[in-house]
């Protein structure tokens, strides 16, 4: 069971002003275990993404901006966590957002960690606690992500969750080998500006059936949280280690997310869907030759009425034939700087264009360097 559950944040966004997101599309090093998921070159990892930090805390230029700052599925290395959150809380600015896919842990782990903060996850505590009740599952791998807020007084909260639909890598005959069903995920609401957003792993966003799945538990909360209170579901972010980012499962959401006859309505009909992929360098159990990662891409709808596009680094489209604008990255290691729509609704009396690229950076051995025109910028 999906069970969403509310979570009020004191993030002081700025209001009348549209609001800054960096997608980090980096690869993620995992192996093939016993057809679980394992870690691998840890330090490697953890070295990349704290370079990354550093780009973010020094907040050259409009990055001092950066309100959420995304990594994809299984990249963070759980041994660095602590490491990680001390210094997004020494480091980064106030009303920063940071989304972390962490590597597979037992579940007797993943409590232990969420026992850590017990006011943020009282809720997760719970279901995990009531699972190991009723069965020996104390060593059975988890994937899962947390969600690290740098409140407005400088106060960092933590949220964790654990991934609710494995994919085939993560299933095995032996239950005790099977992946940890997540239950509770988080909603969260930014105060004092409103401002709404969720996040997901991966196959957690596509339909598991025609009756009851995920994303229409999502909707139907988002519809509710409208007809309640007049606010809405603004951001859904998709963390992912996916080599089918473009499968027709995920096109279908998508098409039934947006789609004006289906569920286009007042909840979600202006979410803006940021889907954060691993990078084609990805090592991610065993490889095939049409296994594409990469492709990361934002999703708003047609109403925002952008013209198509087409550049060496992204290209925007329509999803071949959706109600929806997408802008859609390549599959290179890198970092997409953007900003999230706040006009939800074309203007008739300006040109203004909702969805702006602000920067696109490379790795070089000196750090992370933005692209203009094709090169790097030294």
């Amino acid at each position: 069971m999906f069970e969403i559950v509310e979570k009020k944040i004191l993030v002081d966004l700025p209001l009348g002003h549209h609001l800054h997101c960096m997608v980090c599309q980096i690869p993620s090093y995992l192996g093939l275990t016993d057809n679980s998921c394992d870690k691998c070159d840890s330090k490697h990892k953890w070295q990349q993404i704290k370079s990354i930090f550093h780009l973010i805390a020094a907040g050259e230029g409009n990055l001092k901006k950066c309100h959420f700052l995304a990594f994809p599925e299984l990249t963070m290395p759980a041994e660095y966590i602590a490491e990680a959150l001390d210094f997004i809380h020494q480091n980064f600015l106030p009303n920063t957002i940071t989304i972390l896919g962490l590597d597979h842990i037992p579940l007797s782990e993943y409590l232990a960690f969420l026992q850590q903060y017990p006011t943020d996850n009282a809720e997760v505590i719970e279901s995990v606690l009531r699972d190991l009740d009723a069965g020996d599952i104390e060593e059975i791998p988890t994937n899962w992500g947390i969600t690290a807020v740098k409140e407005h007084d400088g106060r960092l909260r933590v949220f964790a969750q654990a991934k609710s639909h494995p994919f085939v890598g993560e299933e095995h005959l032996d239950s005790q080998q099977d992946l940890y069903r997540g239950k509770v995920f988080p909603l969260f609401h930014c105060q004092p500006h409103c401002f709404n957003f969720m996040s997901l792993i991966c196959l957690d966003y596509v339909y598991r059936d025609l009756y009851q799945s995920n994303i229409t538990t999502i909707i139907d909360t988002a519809n509710q949280l409208f007809f309640n209170s007049r606010q809405r579901l603004d951001l859904l972010l998709v963390m992912e280690c996916n080599p089918k980012p473009e499968h027709q499962a995920f096109r279908d959401v998508v098409n039934g997310f947006y789609g004006e006859y289906l569920s286009y309505t007042p909840g979600v009909r202006d979410t803006i869907t940021v889907f954060c992929n691993s990078s084609e360098e990805t090592c991610c159990c065993e490889q095939k030759e049409d296994f594409s990662f990469g492709h990361s891409s934002v999703i708003i709808h047609k109403s925002h009425k952008m013209m198509p596009k087409k550049d060496p680094e992204y290209q925007a489209d329509d999803f071949d034939g959706l109600p929806v604008f997408r802008l859609r990255f390549g599959t290179d290691t890198r970092l997409y700087y953007f900003n999230l729509p706040m006009f939800h609704e074309l203007d008739p009396r300006t040109t203004r264009t909702p969805l702006k690229l602000h920067g696109i950076f490379q790795q070089t051995p000196n750090g992370w360097q933005r692209i203009e025109n094709g090169k790097s910028v030294h």
